[in-house]
């Protein structure tokens, strides 16, 4: 059993197509519409086609290896079996109605569970809302539009198919994109230990931002984060105050996230508290150099984000050493005494010298990672030159907190991120970055 046919599927059997807008079985439709190769949609019960692909009444007339079931939960073991017997490889179930509900239902995913095994089939949930590859587009989901999603370096694998989804929109409207998205659901017979490893071995992927609630195969799934060697994010959810609430989910088991903290400790696993700080730290991780140590310099053109940031940088332990007498001369010299010109830095305003400020900062010996705050302004914008000069000479981590208005400074913030400084919205989601940064590497530094 695999999961290889989720990547290189041979042919895609929507079981449960309509030609009906808004049903599960169109949605899934025109998601797959993308997938460069065979189309089945199954339903006895429609005639014609369905976005110019002609439906078949069963399973057993397609050579799919990949099945995207849209029926509802009472059925699900029935349509699986037939896929067994088809010789599907591996399946999707968006259905809910399992272990998440009732004894009732924990009888019927144990039952889909054997029908996996007994068939060698991969299962994808139940209770999930699918998977996207945008860059062999296969979108194997419902969700309209997920198949917009474009390609980046970091996958998403979250417990939660809604957080999963919701991740990977966040990631597109922010120009990123994602390697790999999969919402795992009720892990009927796949679960973080069966996916950690192929998106390790995924050159298109640079970090894998995972999202937990909870897992019967907690040793197997902990094993797989400490054996990756691309960068594991984890954003552990659900509390035990929360118990039933995150039971009715995906049927998960309560568990502390210090049971994995405690477990992954100096592995290099970097723990966040928040969704968007899970996106902002697996882009920085992927995209930025690892820095050598905890040092932080801060370089801010306002002192009210630049306190913001240097505040939450301290409560998250990190260092912020004294500039070099050298460095400090140049940015005095820079500065010409209007501002604090000690670390964290502040020029008071995006001065023309701003990037100059960034560039000795940034050579310092002393500092491991650079952090920089600007608002910007149509004058002056930003100090792109520098910048990437930096980016080609300097082998740490630099990150950009950028304000202003979106049109304006869009252009400018993509420039960078091409070049590899990554950008962020907010002085705290810039701050989280870089704490996840050194957090990746408090334990070797």
């Amino acid at each position: 059993m695999g999961v290889s046919d989720f990547f290189d599927p041979d042919g895609i059997a929507v079981i449960g197509a309509s030609k009906t807008a808004g049903k599960l079985g169109n949605d899934a439709m025109t998601n797959i519409r993308t997938y460069d190769g065979e189309v089945y949609p199954v339903n006895p019960s429609s005639e014609g086609s369905v976005y110019g692909y002609d439906f078949v009444d069963s399973i057993h007339e397609t050579d799919a290896d990949l099945a995207l079931c849209c029926v509802p939960s009472p059925v699900v073991p029935e349509v699986l079996e037939e896929c067994g017997e088809a010789g599907v490889g591996a399946a999707v179930i968006f259905a809910g109605g399992f272990a998440e509900v009732d004894d009732e239902g924990r009888a019927r995913e144990d039952e889909i569970g054997r029908i996996g095994e007994e068939y060698d089939m991969t299962i994808l949930g139940p209770n999930t809302a699918g998977y996207c590859i945008p860059h062999l587009d296969l979108y194997g989901s419902f969700v309209p539009e997920i198949r917009d999603v474009e390609t980046g370096n970091v996958a998403l694998l979250a417990q939660s198919g809604g957080v999963g989804i919701t991740s990977a929109f966040q990631l597109d409207r922010e120009e990123y994109g994602v390697s790999a998205m999969f919402g795992l659901g009720n892990r009927a017979n796949t679960d973080f230990a069966e996916f950690v490893p192929v998106l390790d071995d995924d050159p298109r992927t640079d970090a894998i931002a995972v999202h937990i609630e909870g897992t019967d195969d907690i040793d197997d799934a902990i094993e797989a984060f400490r054996e990756s060697e691309t960068p594991i994010i984890a954003f552990k959810a659900g509390s035990e105050d929360l118990s039933e609430f995150v039971q009715s989910h995906t049927g998960a088991p309560i568990q502390d996230r210090s049971s994995y903290e405690e477990a992954l400790a100096g592995e290099g696993v970097v723990f966040v508290s928040s969704v968007t700080e899970l996106l902002d730290a697996s882009r920085a991780i992927a995209d930025a150099p690892t820095p050598d140590g905890r040092n932080v310099g801060v370089v801010t053109a306002q002192a009210g984000p630049g306190i913001i940031i240097a505040d939450e940088l301290h409560e998250r332990g990190a260092d912020f050493p004294d500039l070099e007498p050298e460095t400090q001369e140049r940015v005095d010299d820079l500065l010409q005494g209007i501002t604090y010109t000690e670390n964290p830095v502040d020029t008071g305003r995006p001065l023309p010298e701003f990037g100059q400020v960034i560039d000795a900062v940034a050579r310092d010996d002393n500092v491991d990672v650079v952090v920089v705050y600007e608002i910007y302004e149509d004058s002056l914008g930003y100090p792109l030159e520098e910048l990437e000069t930096l980016a080609a000479e300097v082998d740490k981590p630099i990150l950009f907190t950028v304000a202003g208005p979106a049109d304006s400074l869009e252009a400018e913030r993509l420039r960078m991120e091409e070049v590899g400084i990554p950008t962020f919205q907010a002085p705290k989601r810039g701050a989280h970055a870089v704490a996840a940064l050194i957090d990746s590497v408090a334990d070797d530094a």
